[in-house]
């Protein structure tokens, strides 16, 4: 036999969830008047059979697990409506209960409404839970018992607040619904409210009503353009193919000119429908209310067009129940799915935590491992260009920035305004031969000159390598101190110590470069000396342009350049009046020449070496004996330092343990209700 009429199959494959609903509609449609009386008796809505109510208990309970801080999301009916707009009305009319009403903003927290149907020889029960408590009260008491926890949750006045307040409602007659009703939306705030009012009120209703698993229950009154209400426009904005949207559509007997119209049209595209609904006016009782609802869409010359099946707070009470199982059953699955993943991730991070550490002797266990991890991590990136543990972050593939540091020195020593250029050709060196010159033989080219110009170009760079060795060591400090810092994150408490032995290592062996850079350079300046073979031959092969060169320079035809093939066209009418001095001139210049490149060779050279030296000495040799000296030294603590865990770690610790704890919890209650509907259904 298939399901009867009006019924519902909702099934999961694979996950043998299966819900069949009674859902007889003609029950809900208008009776006649002649029975109106005893139908307004009936309960509101007919129950589901005993396969949905564990569903509707697990949601429920999960919910009070507070499962969804874990960043899992449960099916939930979100009840948005403008201010003004009915909504608490529609509420207590499917609850048939009293909620807090007056002027402004009665809802000023999420107010979760968990509605039970309750035998009918079984007292009601109202209680509310809220900052980890349970009040219970009664039918008459409801309002005021909601208006005292909202005002301990969001301050006395009319602030808001994102907490939730949940009113369970055990009572015979109700539907098996929980919805979540939020503050009704206001543009203008009224006094005593926050100027940024509506700012909060969208905030909240967009984080209830952004997931996938939210029904959306948007409450319209009959007597405005849907498409200016702000509920529409939000839920339009995160229910981009409306198929979870559901609207009421309250004072119908306000509105009813052109209303069937209006709704017919669905200018704002509501996927799931409408359903209109008469609100309770003044003193009635709930039953005088649903008995006038039956009336007026059954008499009303305008409003007894519309079609039973969508009128009626019975009918909104059975749509609800029924979407709310169909939407549970669809996401329980997935729900189980993000729960067991949330749990195995948090096992793993607790796993990946330090164990607490008891004695010196496993506190100096845990430092060797911590200096042996960061040492090897040094050696990896620093020495053998080797990155696998930060494949993407290229600022710690060292020995390539490394070289790239030392490249870049090497190309703006080479472009150094210190190198020659074709102006005032052989000048310097003219000045220098003159001012050196002595009672002497006239060939005979005078050291001192030379070691002046010398002198003079060595500097003019002496502050590039200084600078160079600054830029290195601040890199360096900034990786020692990121893979200290990596090594020793479980351990905050040992990291102080870490970082202030690696910032004073690397000062001082910052101030030991200086030192010998600045030697380096004055040994440059002290005397010309070089083994370099290249020297001699290169010097040669501009020495035997010097006899074509000079010729050019004094040639009949006085030419403004000559070309000089090392150097290009030069300017040499200035050299006309030195005849005497420019062959002794042109063999300094070559002479400087060639070995400004020796120098320049040699500074780097030098750079490379004392850059590896002092790299292989900071993670071989002086990184662990500086870091043992601060934790042991007089400010340092010592090793039992490590025995105090770090109360960020200890709270980490703590958290994790919590939500493994619930999420087992939680993981259970669903495998316990999805392997009772498997069985049901086989």
């Amino acid at each position: 036999m298939g399901p009867k009429k009006g019924s519902s199959s909702k099934s999961k494959d694979n996950n043998k969830v299966q819900i069949v609903v009674d859902d007889d509609q003609d029950s809900l449609a208008m009776v006649p008047s002649a029975d109106q009386e005893q139908a307004v008796k009936a309960p509101i809505v007919i129950s589901y059979n005993d396969r949905i109510r564990p569903l509707l208990d697990v949601v429920d309970r999960l919910r009070n697990l507070m499962v969804m801080k874990e960043g899992i999301q449960l099916p939930t009916i979100v009840v948005v409506g403008d201010q003004s707009s009915g909504k608490s009305s529609v509420l207590e009319s499917l609850a048939g209960i009293n909620l807090p009403r007056g002027q402004g903003i009665c809802t000023r927290v999420p107010l979760v409404m968990r509605l039970q149907n309750h035998a009918s020889d079984s007292d009601p029960e109202f209680y509310l839970e809220f900052n980890g408590k349970i009040v219970q009260t009664d039918e008459d008491h409801i309002a005021n018992a909601i208006v005292l926890p909202t005002d301990e949750i969001a301050g006395q006045g009319k602030g808001i607040s994102n907490n939730p307040l949940t009113l369970i409602v055990k009572k015979n007659g109700v539907p098996d619904l929980t919805m979540v009703d939020l503050p009704g939306i206001t543009r203008v705030p009224v006094h005593g409210q926050p100027e940024n009012i509506y700012e909060q009120i969208r905030d909240i209703i967009v984080e209830y009503i952004k997931p996938e698993e939210s029904i959306i229950l948007n409450v319209l009154s009959a007597s405005v353009d849907f498409s200016t209400c702000e509920s529409i426009k939000m839920s339009r904005q995160v229910d981009k193919t409306r198929d979870r949207t559901l609207a009421v559509v309250t004072k119908s007997d306000k509105a009813p000119e052109g209303l069937l119209e209006k709704v017919t049209a669905d200018d704002v595209n509501i996927g799931l429908g409408y359903i209109y609904v008469r609100n309770r006016i003044g003193d009635e009782s709930y039953d005088e209310a649903r008995l006038e609802e039956a009336r007026l869409f059954e008499n009303h010359p305008l409003l007894s067009q519309i079609e039973k099946s969508i009128v009626g707070i019975p009918v909104l009470a059975q749509k609800l129940v029924h979407i709310q199982a169909t939407i549970i059953a669809r996401c329980l699955p997935e729900t189980v799915r993000k729960i067991s993943e949330k749990l195995n991730h948090n096992v793993t991070e607790l796993n990946k935590l330090p164990r607490s550490l008891s004695s010196t002797a496993e506190a100096l266990t845990a430092f060797m491992q911590i200096m042996g991890a960061a040492k090897e991590s040094l050696r990896k990136i620093l020495l053998r260009g080797e990155f696998d543990e930060y494949p993407d972050d290229r600022i710690m593939h060292c020995t390539a920035r490394l070289a790239e540091k030392l490249n870049n020195f090497n190309a703006e020593l080479q472009n150094s305004s210190q190198n020659y250029s074709t102006e005032n050709f052989l000048m310097e060196e003219i000045r220098e031969l003159e001012e050196a010159k002595g009672i002497g033989l006239p060939n005979f080219l005078p050291r001192a000159a030379f070691l002046t110009i010398l002198q003079r170009r060595v500097k003019g760079i002496a502050h590039m390598p200084a600078e160079f060795m600054g830029q290195v060591w601040d890199y360096l400090e900034e990786i020692v101190v990121n893979v200290l810092m990596k090594s020793s994150d479980n351990y905050p408490q040992l990291q102080s110590s870490t970082r202030r032995a690696a910032h004073n290592l690397i000062a001082k062996m910052k101030e030991e470069s200086f030192s010998w850079v600045m030697e380096i350079v004055e040994i440059e300046k002290l005397t010309d000396y070089t083994c370099v073979p290249e020297y001699m031959s290169d010097w040669t092969t501009l020495m035997n342009l010097q006899e074509n060169f000079i010729n050019e320079v004094f040639s009949e035809q006085k030419p403004e350049k000559v070309n000089l093939n090392y150097f290009g066209e030069v300017e040499v009418a200035h050299l006309r009046p030195y005849r005497q001095v420019i062959d002794q001139a042109y063999d300094m210049k070559m002479r400087m020449v060639t070995y400004w490149k020796v120098v320049l060779r040699r500074l780097v050279d030098s750079m490379a070496l004392h850059l590896v030296f002092s790299v292989q000495n900071l993670v071989n040799k002086e990184l662990e004996k500086e870091i043992v000296y601060e934790l042991m030294g007089p400010n340092g603590g010592g090793i039992e330092r490590l025995l105090d865990e770090s109360p960020v770690v200890a709270a980490k610790r703590e958290k994790l343990k919590r939500s493994i704890s619930l999420l087992k919890e939680a993981k259970d209650v669903v495998s316990r209700i999805m392997d009772r509907i498997a069985t049901n259904a086989d």
